[in-house]
């Protein structure tokens, strides 16, 4: 029975979900789980990875779903909901149904968004332990990308202490003669801490460090949540981790974790993060959680790992992409399913009333602040002028071979004359259309949506790539500007186009991924230009290298590794009761 979310917080929800919530035992027995294959960490476990899939390895695939959305509000619309509710409403037609979902940030927790958990009657529990740190993979990252760090630093300071018979006599290593004007890697922590964007570190004497300009990052936006992303075992995550390049010297040659010989601690630091984390729904449908990495600069997918394990155990398998088709599906279509071998049945593109109307000219959506009231009254015209970024989308989905799912995720706002609408552009635009009240009543919402991913699934799709391998790193962002994005062209900075001729002329470069960066809140690289924007070009102002991940990343606009905190922010209201330890205030 659904719980009533129009008047539980989402930690209600949860709490009493909670209740009946299967024990590490339990999944075992239901989900056919061998004694070892499973790892109790208090009320979660961990799957140990390796051993179902090779257990399972001549067991057919189940179905892979992929959950998008139309460009969103600042408020996100409800790709983890709609995910969670998916599960949900194919559970109730009698499916063996999961997902594998990304892991939260403790950043957006403690800000404005709250904690992807899902929300109302199809959220993850328990929901305490997914929004504060779940079982430790971030922790685990923020140390081992740390250590990075201090084995640079530490480094620079021994070489600037003694010269080379010293070093090599006192320490065992030889000179780096690392530039401290190119240092990539940074420090992370896992808040939005504008306050540590750029900081000047190693203030004192000779012991104390290497005096430099230095910077913070948000955890999530770590290289290695990057790697453990696209990693297929534990042998591939150790190799890209070595690989990572921390600096680069002062004759212009890449300073990696390998040459500073601290590569395989970080790999020790992160041993347990390989195994995803098992957790489940309100109404109990198994969900492995495993990586979270950003989808401004990096995949934004949970694990090919989870994504694996999850083929093999469930008959429906639900994946999220990060932010809105022409971010996050592009990288899941172009770049995770290259990297994973693995082909989807379906994508489901997540529309809201909320964003349509933002699209068709609405007021501006600002965190933190009320809606207003042209989001909860009926308005039809603006509803169908920003159905044409949906369609926009349902197209670029439709290049990959994909027929999608069109899940409207209505709020109890929505009116049935604005879902028509929606209905009606979606079908004609080619794409399967279904309501779904999943938010507000679980799974008995979301049995049409169900049917229609069901009837999607059983659909052969052509699935294909935007582009060859082959194809040159220009070229690809071209394309992907021109047939994902709508705009004209790529206009290059000097810097970038340097950057890019030199890229393309090196070999190593040539299977290295392209990972475009720029504004989640528009197509377009500026947040403010909402709908779909005529007469436009992309300008690329820079290219990051990942070479642990093997990304290149093409940087459009201004995006920044550490998010700001609002002025009122969530934790003002959370709270812990002295008597139980309860946790409240979660959102």
């Amino acid at each position: 029975m659904a719980f009533d979310a129009v008047n539980m917080a989402d930690w209600q929800i949860s709490e009493a979900a909670e209740k009946n919530m299967p024990t590490p035992e339990e999944w075992r027995d239901k989900l056919g789980l061998e004694k070892y294959e499973i790892l109790p960490m208090g009320r979660l476990a961990k799957l140990d990875f390796l051993k179902i899939i090779n257990r399972l390895k001549d067991k057919p695939d189940g179905k892979y779903i992929e959950v998008t959305a139309i460009t969103p509000t600042p408020l996100g619309e409800g790709k983890s909901t709609t995910s969670c509710g998916l599960m949900e409403g194919l559970g109730k037609r009698g499916k063996l149904a999961g997902g594998s979902l990304r892991q939260p940030s403790g950043g957006p927790t403690m800000n404005v968004k709250g904690t992807a958990a899902g929300g109302g009657n199809s959220l993850l529990i328990p929901m305490t332990e997914f929004s504060l740190g779940l079982t430790g993979d971030i922790n685990d990252i923020m140390n081992a990308h740390n250590l990075g760090m201090v084995a640079m630093t530490s480094r620079m300071q021994h070489e600037r202490n003694y010269n080379d018979e010293q070093l090599a006599r006192l320490t065992g290593m030889r000179r780096l003669d690392i530039d401290p004007t190119r240092v990539e890697f940074g420090w992370v922590i896992d808040f939005c801490a504008q306050a540590l964007r750029n900081i000047v570190i190693g203030l004192g004497g000779r012991t104390d460090g290497y005096t430099m300009q230095s910077k913070f990052g948000i955890a999530v936006g770590s290289e290695l949540m990057a790697i453990l992303a696209i990693a297929t075992d534990l042998a591939d995550l150790k190799e890209r981790i070595n690989n990572i390049t921390v600096a680069f010297d002062k004759s212009g040659k890449p300073v990696t974790c390998r040459d500073l010989e601290v590569g395989n601690a970080m790999v020790a630091f992160m041993r347990n993060t390989i195994n995803p984390t098992l957790m489940c729904t309100a109404e109990y449908n198994p969900c492995l959680v495993h990586a979270g990495p950003f989808a401004n600069i990096a995949v934004g997918q949970s694990s090919i790992i989870a994504d694996r394990v999850a083929l093999k155990l469930f008959e429906y398998n639900v994946t999220e992409s990060g932010f809105a088709a022409d971010i996050g599906f592009e990288k899941f279509w172009n770049v995770k399913c290259r990297y994973s071998g693995l082909k989807p049945h379906v994508s489901v593109l997540t529309a809201t009333i909320r964003a349509l109307k933002m699209h068709g000219g609405g007021p501006k959506v600002v965190p933190g602040k009320p809606l207003d009231a042209a989001y909860t009254k009926e308005n039809i015209g603006l509803v169908e002028k920003g159905c044409e970024n949906m369609v926009h989308l349902i197209n670029v989905i439709r290049k990959a071979g994909i027929n999608p799912v069109v899940c409207i995720n209505r709020f109890y706002s929505d009116t049935d004359a604005e879902c028509r609408v929606v209905r009606r552009i979606a079908e004609a635009a080619g794409a399967r259309c279904a309501e779904s009240k999943h938010w507000e009543l679980g799974g008995d919402g979301a049995l049409e949506f169900a049917d229609a991913v069901i009837d999607a699934c059983n659909e052969e799709n052509d699935f294909k790539f935007l582009y060859p391998l082959e194809m040159k790193l220009r070229d690809r962002v071209e394309l992907i500007t021109k047939e994902v994005y709508g705009g004209d062209g790529v206009d290059w900075s000097p810097e970038a186009l340097t950057k890019a001729k030199m890229l393309e002329n090196d070999p190593q470069y040539a299977d290295y991924a392209t990972m475009m960066v720029k504004s989640h809140l528009s197509l377009t690289h500026d947040p403010t230009l909402k709908g779909v924007p005529k007469g436009w070009r992309l300008p690329v102002r820079d290219i990051l290298i990942y070479s642990g991940a093997k990304f290149l990343c093409p940087c459009a606009g201004t995006i920044s590794l550490m998010p700001g905190t609002s002025s009122n922010p969530a934790f003002r209201r959370i709270d812990v009761d002295p008597e139980t330890g309860k946790v409240s205030g979660l959102f």
